[in-house]
């Protein structure tokens, strides 16, 4: 019970833990991005649209480089993480590559304490809402920072993938929330041999958990969509049939890996 009590500051440990190997790590590919390359995906960028002009607030940033990638389009964004170590990150590669991207370093929950305006984007992407316990406070925040009409643009692994083990063997999980998972891993997932070792705190959430907790405050779902592979080589025993797009080699097709929705906060 007392690590989910302290799971912010188990969470943020991790974050800071892992962010150096990640910088370093091929699957950032921080020196492609350093000379122009963007971060985000086509599942991404084509619910994002023309993003010229627009106001853009990005949860869950981790080192920055979407929240950088983002504003390389145009808009005028701010984004948010719960690691220090990160946004540190974030703000040095913003120096380096020029951007105007503005970094906040607290946890989601505590953003209305932080930041006092609204967006004509709420973004957020892969591996975010497994480390929030309560969607509701979640889509609260979402709702808050969005100016009406605004659009909620998300793109997440799906809950399929979390009920399985680490090897995609056997179902070791429920798919619905049943509260904290705590577990330690050596490695991580942008490279499995760095050498470190963190604890973290996670919980899953299930679709039907996710849409409610947004139409509950106030945001009307436009999209729901699922894909049958993961834009990212973070998972094991994983298999590359296209260029970028990854399956678990032994289920093929068979599995969802990610979804994304849209959804407009009413007037």
């Amino acid at each position: 019970m007392n690590s989910e009590n302290n799971y912010l500051e188990i969470n943020r440990n991790s974050w800071n833990n892992r962010t150096e190997s990640h910088l370093k790590s091929e699957f950032y590919d921080l020196k492609g991005f350093l000379n122009g390359n963007t971060s985000l995906n086509d599942i991404e960028l084509n619910l994002l649209g023309d993003l010229q002009g627009k106001s853009v607030l990005h949860l869950q940033c981790h080192f920055g480089q979407d929240t950088i990638s983002l504003g390389r389009l145009g808009a005028e964004v701010t984004g948010v993480d719960l690691s220090d170590k990160a946004i540190e990150s974030a703000r040095q590669l913003a120096h380096e590559t020029q951007s105007n991207a503005n970094f906040i370093c607290c946890d989601i929950y505590d953003l209305p304490n932080h930041l006092d305006k609204q967006f004509d984007i709420v973004y957020t992407s892969y591996g975010t809402i497994g480390w929030l316990p309560d969607l509701d406070k979640w889509a609260k925040v979402v709702s808050q920072f969005l100016k009406p009409d605004g659009q909620f643009i998300f793109v997440e692994f799906h809950p399929v993938v979390w009920m399985f083990d680490d090897n995609f063997e056997t179902v070791g999980y429920r798919y619905f929330n049943s509260g904290a998972i705590i577990e330690t891993e050596n490695g991580t997932y942008a490279d499995r041999n760095a050498e470190i070792t963190q604890s973290y705190v996670t919980w899953n959430h299930g679709l039907s958990e996710v849409m409610n907790s947004l139409i509950k405050n106030g945001l009307e779902i436009n999209s729901l969509d699922e894909f049958d592979y993961s834009p990212y080589n973070c998972f094991n025993k994983t298999i590359e049939f296209e260029p970028k797009k990854y399956r678990i080699e032994h289920l093929d097709n068979k599995i969802p890996m990610v979804y994304s929705v849209t959804a407009t906060k009413k007037k």
